[in-house]
């Protein structure tokens, strides 16, 4: 098989990259599970977007702050300046924001310092990648392969011709003239963790197996509240930032408020694991029950659900919390137009390094990340295309994948990161 374009991940970053493609290029989705299944389906909050001209500096300095200023500025700057473009991308697309009348509904979350994130009740993300796939969907150029495993990417001389997939146990080579990798993050690789368990960093394996950069790896993100449950087996449910962002409040197993709930993810975190280690418990408490049963249904019918069937009504109780492994910061290096070591390889999404998030995410950036980028790999690409043959070589795929080249990575470079004392 031949394709112009072969994406993989149906994510919110692979999705909207093939959307933004010129509909003339010939599209192929791989993942590994159902074409739904995402961590960007799972992001309840929202996402970020430059609220006017005035906020520029100050979304920039927000972005910097939470990541420990060890980001890449000119990332930044495109992060911000790009961001209501896509938005309005979107709501082409059919995604429906919340709204206060006319104008759209911003929200807070940790660490902005203005309601600047726009959002779908929360489940943001259910409705981001449901309107997506409707619109790939309606395109005759783009094909979704779905239960699919990329186990290699087909290289020669440092240059990608396609991926080698296993799909009901059968090996095959598929060739194109450039690849994305879209594949998330690498929660599936923890025991307690809010993500997919099926996403287990295959696009940072691979890039690993063939020698392409990656960067800051050990820069993983813990979330500070999911909800508590005894089943280590199953993903860690989110409950989101949105919700202090409203003015939900953490409490300790004697009822006292412990931490400002609104500073940094990181800041929170270590907060709550203090005082769990202090008190020896094992989760700390979420207290929204004050903001009122009618405001927490309609705005996070989907949390309140949940803990519901869990046994905890949030609009009569304090629910139990604790932290999680929730993102990946770093990933496989690439330029701001999401170019790899490797020759026609390109990444987007978790999976990538574009610098955007330095040490420690701002919340509700995720989402945005995928989107800006993505849209400025497409714009770039048919150049690529028009001067590329698909030229397919002779190659003998791997039949194994090997994800302990991720764990060995991040354990190796956490533990110089500590050793440095950075």
């Amino acid at each position: 098989m031949k394709y112009d374009v072969i994406i993989v991940g149906t994510g919110a970053a692979g999705l909207y990259c093939a959307l933004r493609l010129s509909r003339d290029i010939s599209v192929l989705l791989i993942t590994k599970d159902k074409k739904e299944r995402s961590n960007s389906h799972l992001a309840q909050g929202g996402i970020s977007v430059l609220k006017n001209n005035e906020d520029l500096n100050l979304f920039i300095k927000d972005t910097l702050k939470a990541g420990k200023f060890r980001n890449n500025k000119k990332s930044v700057e495109i992060l911000a300046k790009e961001s209501r473009r896509v938005i309005n991308t979107l709501i082409d697309y059919g995604v429906d924001f919340d709204k206060n009348g006319q104008e759209l509904n911003y929200t807070r979350e940790g660490a902005h310092s203005i309601n600047r994130i726009v959002h779908h009740k929360d489940t943001t993300g259910k409705e981001v990648i449901q309107k997506l796939l409707l619109n790939v969907e309606n395109r005759n150029n783009i094909e979704i392969m779905e239960m699919a495993t990329v186990m290699d990417l087909i290289s020669k001389n440092n240059k990608c011709f396609g991926v080698s997939v296993k799909k009901n146990g059968i090996i095959e080579n598929i060739f194109s003239k450039v690849v994305i990798l879209a594949t998330g993050g690498v929660g599936g690789l923890f025991e307690n963790s809010t993500n997919e368990r099926h996403l287990t960093g295959d696009g940072i394996s691979l890039a690993l197996q063939k020698g392409v950069r990656t960067k800051d790896l050990n820069y993983i993100q813990i979330h500070p509240t999911t909800l508590y449950s005894k089943d280590k087996t199953k993903k860690r449910f989110l409950i989101s930032e949105a919700v202090r962002g409203e003015g939900a409040v953490l409490l300790n197993s004697k009822g006292h408020r412990f931490v400002n709930e609104l500073l940094p993810r990181d800041i929170v975190t270590e907060s709550i694991l203090n005082e769990m280690k202090r008190l020896n418990d094992e989760f700390v408490y979420l207290k929204a029950d004050f903001l009122g049963k009618d405001f927490l249904r309609k705005r996070f019918p989907n949390i309140f659900e949940t803990c519901l069937h869990e046994g905890y009504d949030l609009t009569k109780e304090a629910i139990p919390v604790l932290p999680a492994q929730h993102y990946l910061m770093g990933g496989i290096e690439v330029d701001t137009f999401g170019r790899t070591s490797m020759e026609c390889l390109f990444a987007t999404g978790e999976v990538s390094s574009t610098g955007v998030h330095g040490a420690n995410r701002l919340a509700s950036n995720s989402l945005l990340e995928a989107l800006v980028f993505s849209n400025r790999i497409s714009s770039i690409l048919l150049d690529y295309i028009r001067s590329c043959s698909i030229d397919e070589i002779k190659y003998v795929p791997r039949d194994k994948l090997n994800k302990s080249l991720v764990i060995n990575e991040i354990k190796s470079l956490s533990k110089r990161h500590i050793q440095s004392g950075v």
